[in-house]
């Protein structure tokens, strides 16, 4: 096995979440030594809910803008996706119970936790837990669209699962953790 010793670690920023530079030395398996830097961006782990109703076959999925999809070439900056957040102080489960209420008005007891991913290890320190839970309308608590304190402006969309799936293929939906909840609905038959 490799291992990994870090020689220096440097803050670059520590404006909106932390931007460190490493400096660290891998000892390879046949003893050589290679010295490397690398940034590392790291912003807390967060958690996902692939919220599904299978009596109707529909998903609840939000739009909202994200910058850095904009400057990166999509010309709205509005993304498909999951609802998601931070886990800030709270364990997984509480965070995306209470992110699932503010985000799309619907008060989920029950998640199921089905894995968990890091989905861009090259560059940001992210874990990000992935969860799936059943919907109804008697859940619906008010209609959600995000905090206004975070700014949050968040349009809740509720799809037909069969749809959802299409908008990956058409390119509507290009938001990794919504792909991957959505596909891993598909192949477990959560829905269908």
């Amino acid at each position: 096995m490799e291992s990994v010793k870090i020689t220096s670690t440097e803050v670059l920023s520590d404006n909106w979440y932390t931007l460190k530079k490493i400096a660290f030395e891998i000892t390879r398996k046949d003893g050589t030594k290679s010295s490397q830097e690398r940034e590392a961006y790291d912003r807390g782990n967060g958690a996902t809910i692939l919220l599904y109703n299978k009596q109707h076959q529909t998903v609840v999925l939000t739009r909202q803008f994200r910058m850095p999809t904009y400057v990166n070439g999509n010309e709205t900056g509005y993304l498909i996706e999951c609802c998601a957040g931070l886990l800030d102080k709270d364990n997984a489960e509480d965070c995306i119970k209470k992110e699932t209420e503010e985000e799309t008005g619907f008060r989920i007891e029950t998640v199921q936790k089905v894995f968990e991913a890091y989905m861009s290890p090259g560059s940001v320190t992210e874990l990000i837990y992935f969860f799936v839970a059943e919907y109804s309308n008697e859940m619906k608590v008010h209609e959600g669209g995000g905090l206004e304190e975070e700014n949050e402006h968040i349009e809740v969309l509720e799809l037909p699962f069969q749809q959802a799936l299409d908008m990956i293929n058409t390119g509507e939906i290009k938001d990794g953790k919504t792909i991957m909840l959505l596909q891993y609905a598909a192949i477990n038959n959560l829905i269908l």
